[in-house]
């Protein structure tokens, strides 16, 4: 799909140097070393899997884009706990008003997910899959739709295995009894905005 030359190379390379350092000052200190560590389980698999696997399928310049952001936010999030985030600080110290209320920073994550994971799911389906056209909306809305689901087990899972204030903080609940619902909610938002976007534009593959 992508000519593999030096000069392909240079945007995916130049954002993994970007990432690295911003990774590393945010490892530094977190507010609880040992929910950083669960929330890093994604960054630990994810990057050197797109590392090895880039040559057989080295995404767009626009999915490695959307990757670079959504995994600052998260380095964001796995530094201070997803619940715990003072954007309402950030926001004051800027001049804006109090912010009150639960904090939102874990929905909106969940939210950038669906919204900015999605351009690379829609090419590794397309790289991959077989399917009728009309199929090119919904396969990648379940599997984005699918990973919602398994993050969720994964996050229930781990309360339940570790229990106490590390559990709680991975968990996230926040006293929100439909939390888990509602973060699945937000990353199919996500999805289904990317997804319409990049049919207008012409940008989802036609597979057959």
């Amino acid at each position: 799909m992508y000519r593999k030359s030096e000069s392909s190379w240079r945007w995916p390379l130049a954002l993994l140097a970007a990432y690295v350092p911003i990774w590393i000052a945010l490892a530094i200190e977190p507010v609880f070393r040992k929910d950083w560590l669960l929330e890093n389980l994604i960054v630990f698999i994810a990057l050197p899997l797109f590392v090895i696997t880039a040559r057989r399928l080295r995404f767009s310049d626009f999915a490695y884009g959307c990757l670079f952001v959504f995994f600052v936010f998260h380095a964001v999030g796995a530094h201070y706990t997803y619940a715990l985030v003072p954007y309402a600080d950030w926001w004051q110290s800027l001049g804006g008003g109090a912010l009150e209320g639960r904090n939102h920073y874990d929905r909106f994550v969940h939210f950038l997910y669906g919204l900015l994971v999605t351009p690379a799911a829609v090419q590794l389906i397309a790289h991959y899959a077989r399917f009728p056209r009309p199929w090119n909306f919904l396969v990648p809305s379940m599997f984005m739709a699918g990973h919602a689901v398994v993050y969720e087990l994964i996050e229930w899972a781990a309360a339940i295995v570790f229990g106490g204030d590390l559990g709680q903080a991975y968990l996230g609940t926040q006293g929100d009894v439909w939390d888990g619902q509602k973060d699945m909610a937000y990353a199919l938002l996500g999805t289904t905005i990317t997804l319409i976007a990049m049919a207008a534009a012409g940008r989802l593959p036609r597979v057959k």
